[in-house]
């Protein structure tokens, strides 16, 4: 193989041009080109005409140089704040106190023509129901591997293969509801499958989101193309789903996810919310007799449908895994059972092997009757002698993957490209080979097609690029069991080096088909011509230990087009190229519903997981506005001619340490006004402290991100905006955790938390009213008044035992704590009595600040859950004092003296005031309820570590 072919898919054989030089740019010689249709062979100074769809695209933009430039910058910039906009996010691994990295979307779309749709469409059709017959005879009468067609150690010896599945029907007459494929053009032009993922595909959110803003980005282009629409392929999915399900078309489908840690975590709330789907954890379900079940605050309900994004492994922990925790108990005797389908049926993993991918062009003869239509890259499994023998040799030439890739329990290992292997490496692998060949499959290199792209240099400097793609397509199953292909995709462009891999510096790219009605304008594709003789290849995937990432292996695929052909003779097996044109698939006419629709439900499922994160969402954001306030007073007290007064440093001295803001053993404000200034603002960002004000931003992050389903993109823009910018100030340090001495100034710190307070301000807005007032709002609403109850009455209680009331500072610290200044002002003026403040502050029905307020307010939200857990939650209610119909003069007398001079450093209380009883009972009352609904509705939700609340709910103040 010459030097030129050795490279891996991607690399440029010269430097990408700078500028806009489009009409230069080309892929590297021996790749198939999309912008201009045709294999690349670029010479110095040819001209390469643009194919016709590129034209199209490109027309509506300036035909000035330094304009479309500056147009397309533009284009970018709105694409990358829809990006962070909506929130798409994609990470190898998520983890709590690192941000999510945004989704990675170019600005140019793949654009397939008709007749390219036409081979792709026809090619995953037939796949597909390849997949679904030899599904069915692995766990049926197996005589595919009897007579030899398939060998015994890639079915029954495939770690992915389920014994506890085989004889089993499948629910609803089909394996296989979803399915993806991963193809690449070739050299010739035709589209190749590089591998197919059956356990549980990924890419369905990313796509749409794609389409979503690369068409409104280009919306002339999208029109002119014209681009075929992807909903009714969702909505088909669904239906299918549910139509052959046990329930019929009233059936509860449910999305299955590993959690909010998972790198696709936000595909799987994105569909959850898109499809109309309850997104559930292993722990919101559970298996009772045989059958289903979900957990939520109206006890358990049915499920009837799991679309699944956990790979078949940690499905069940009595049957598979032992040690998951993200899986079912009993799920597969469910499924056995018939009692719920889940897409795909579990054990299908076998079918993703790189090595099985061989044998297809044959079992296709065996099962079909037909000759593959799609063709795949070549292929060896050594556990065969022959192939064996026949591959070795040419080692250099192959990649090497495992046959059982990321399975403990068999060899395996990543890929690796036998042409960067020096000889001495090449003989040891071919040794390991030799070893152990059953673990072991070669793969030819395909120089993979390229796609132009609109890249920003590290100068900033922005121009075309061309770069390799790799696209997955969709293939579903209808309400009829018939296969449907959605028309796009997503396409995965390479890195310069070729890495077409999401992890490693990846992209994405929208694809748009053109739609049937345009065919009569256009010329033939280049694409209508024989197909080569060719065998399947799988091109792995990285899966991590307990879910199926959707990303390409980082492993590229070369191969020179003049050993193409010799290469392609001698794998596995061989199919024939298609005869003729494939045909259309027009619709079925017999897909219109004429079912009965399902009984309207307007009640909204809310699972015991997802009311729990809600509380401790609401629970935290209030915790967060109030300590934010109280560093603020604080501040602002230590900063003011009134810094020196007794009754004030006393007052924020106890606060901060009875609501953990600052460290024990750090010095009262009275005693070292400066050290307890600087570690009340050391503790903004204390990680150690589990009361501090970052640590409860992070938590409410933590746990909306547990029920992002449930928030609208602005609602959580504006949850990472917060944190972000309110941790960014003491990352401008240069350390996680500054010290005292190199602590921000404090004007500083007073700007940021003004500005943290407004942003919360508006997240309390959007939880206000910008979400559903189900059983899952009611429990966050809970949860903001019970924290604000218990923090106001002891903040009060406090105040009047250390005598702020009798001095008008103290007096007015308290209004701004209670954020009561304005309408003090309003509608006492100066009438400053103990009354009017009691009357403000406690028993005001208006005052949303009021303690009168808040505790009516939770009686009330208590009364509307009382259809809950056996009508448990009204005498609940009726613990909470109804402070509205009290009068403040019995709160606080006339004749009475509140508290101590403020000339007096410790509290003395002259004599005892009914108030003080009564903010008791309000602290004791908040408690208690609080404990309670734990008690009612969380504590059979699962370990600790899936909720933010349940986990930290120790740490409440």
């Amino acid at each position: 193989m010459n030097e030129r072919s050795s490279q891996p898919i991607g690399t440029p054989q010269a430097t990408a041009p700078t500028g806009l030089a489009l009409d230069q740019e080309a892929a590297p010689a021996g790749h198939w080109d999309e912008l201009r249709g045709e294999v690349s062979n670029p010479k110095p100074d040819a001209a390469r005409a643009i194919s016709a769809p590129w034209q199209r695209f490109l027309a509506p933009l300036d035909k000035v140089a330094h304009a479309r430039e500056a147009d397309l910058n533009t284009r970018m910039a709105n694409l990358q704040r829809q990006v962070h906009d909506n929130g798409i996010t994609y990470n190898v691994y998520a983890s709590a106190d690192q941000p999510q990295r945004p989704w990675s979307l170019d600005l140019f779309p793949l654009m397939l023509g008709h007749s390219d749709w036409q081979q792709i469409e026809a090619g995953v059709m037939q796949r597909m129901q390849l997949l679904e017959r030899i599904m069915a005879d692995a766990y049926g009468p197996q005589q595919l591997v009897l007579r030899g067609q398939l060998p015994a150690a890639l079915v029954q010896g495939h770690p992915a293969y389920l014994p506890a599945m085989r004889g089993v029907a499948p629910v609803g007459g089909r394996y296989l509801s979803l399915a993806a494929f991963d193809l690449a053009r070739g050299p010739d032009g035709c589209w190749w499958l590089l591998s197919q993922r059956t356990q549980a595909p990924s890419g369905l959110g990313y796509l749409i989101e794609n389409r979503q803003i690369v068409s409104r980005l280009f919306p002339q282009a999208f029109e002119a193309f014209p681009v075929q629409r992807l909903a009714h392929t969702y909505r088909t999915l669904i239906d299918g789903i549910k139509t052959r399900s046990p329930a019929g078309a009233s059936a509860h489908i449910a999305l299955l996810t590993p959690g909010p840690y998972n790198e696709t975590y936000f595909e799987h709330a994105y569909l959850a919310r898109y499809l109309g789907l309850s997104l559930v954890q292993g722990n919101d379900l559970m298996v009772r007799d045989q059958k289903l079940y979900l957990k939520t605050l109206q006890g358990l309900q049915p499920v009837h449908g799991l679309l699944k994004r956990v790979d078949d492994d940690w499905l069940d922990p009595l049957e598979l895994r032992a040690d998951s925790t993200l899986g079912v108990p009993g799920l597969l005797q469910a499924v056995r059972s018939g009692n719920v389908l889940v897409a795909n049926t579990p054990g299908s993993g076998f079918l993703e092997s790189n090595a099985l991918l061989g044998f297809m062009p044959g079992l296709a003869r065996e099962l079909l009757g037909q000759e593959l239509k799609l063709p795949a890259i070549p292929s060896w499994w050594c556990g065969e002698a022959a192939a064996l023998q026949d591959v070795l040799p040419r080692i250099a030439a192959c990649v090497i993957k495992p046959t059982y890739p990321h399975h403990t329990d068999r060899h395996s290992f990543e890929p690796v490209l036998g042409h960067r292997l020096s000889r001495q490496e090449q003989a040891e692998w071919a040794q390991r080979i030799v070893r152990d060949p059953d673990a072991h499959t070669l793969q030819s290199w395909l120089p993979l097609s390229h796609q132009p792209t609109w890249q920003t240099g590290p100068d900033g400097a922005s121009s075309f690029a061309s770069r390799p793609v790799v696209l997955r397509v969709f293939a579903v199953i209808d309400a009829h069991g018939s296969c449907l292909v959605l028309p796009g995709g997503l396409a995965r462009l390479g890195t310069s080096e070729g890495i077409a891999s999401m992890q490693r510096g990846g992209s994405s790219a929208d694809v748009w088909v053109q739609a049937r009605s345009a065919m009569a304008n256009n010329a033939p594709s280049a694409m209508a011509r024989a197909t080569p003789s060719v065998v399947t290849s799988a091109n792995p995937s990285v899966i991590g230990s307990a879910t199926h990432s959707f990303n390409a292996s980082a492993t590229p695929f070369v191969i020179a087009s003049e050993a193409w052909q010799s290469m392609s003779s001698s794998s596995n097996s061989a199919s024939s190229p298609p005869s003729g044109s494939p045909p259309r698939f027009a619709p079925r006419d017999d897909e219109s519903p004429e079912k009965a629709s399902p009984k309207l439900q307007r009640q909204r499922l809310v699972t015991s997981r997802a009311a729990e994160n809600l509380f401790w969402m609401g629970r935290y954001t209030e915790r967060t506005e109030n300590t934010l306030r109280l560093v603020r007073l604080s501040l602002e007290i230590l900063g003011s001619e009134n810094q020196n007064l007794p009754c004030l440093l006393n007052f924020i001295s106890r606060m901060a340490a009875r609501h953990g803001l600052v460290r024990a053993g750090v010095p009262a404000a009275a005693q070292a006004h400066r050290v307890f200034e600087r570690s009340l603002i050391a503790g903004l960002w204390d990680q150690e402290l589990a009361t501090s004000v970052g640590f409860n931003l992070r938590s409410v992050r933590l746990a909306a991100a547990s029920v992002r389903e449930r928030l609208s993109p602005e609602h959580w823009r504006l949850l990472e905006q917060a944190e972000s910018r309110f941790f960014q100030l003491a990352k401008g340090t240069g350390l996680a955790q500054p010290t005292p001495d190199e602590l921000p100034e404090t004007v500083a710190v007073q700007r940021l938390l003004a500005d943290t307070s407004q942003m919360l301000a508006a997240l309390t807005g959007a939880q206000t009213d910008r979400m559903s007032r189900d059983d899952g709002w009611r429990l966050l609403s809970m949860g903001r008044h019970i924290e604000r109850l218990e923090f106001l009455s002891h903040a009060l209680s406090e105040a009047v035992q250390l005598g702020l009331i009798e001095e008008q500072a103290g007096f007015d610290a308290v209004l701004d704590l209670f954020d009561s200044t304005i309408s003090f002002h309003a509608q006492y003026q100066q009438s400053r009595t103990p009354q009017a403040l009691m009357d403000l502050l406690v028993t005001d029905p208006d005052n949303p600040r009021s303690l009168g307020w808040v505790a009516h307010t939770l009686r009330s939200r208590l009364k509307r859950m009382g259809h809950l857990a056996d009508g448990a939650t009204l005498p609940l209610a009726e613990r909470l004092p109804a402070l509205i119909d009290w009068r403040p003069e019995f709160l606080w007398p006339l004749d009475a003296s509140g508290g101590a001079s403020s000339s007096t450093a410790a509290p003395v209380v002259s004599q005892p005031l009914p108030l003080q009883a009564t903010l008791g009972q309000c602290q004791s009352a908040a408690r208690e309820v609080s404990d309670q609904l734990c008690s009612l509705f969380f504590t059979h939700s699962g370990e600790a570590r899936h909720s933010v609340g349940a986990g930290n709910s120790r740490h409440k103040g």
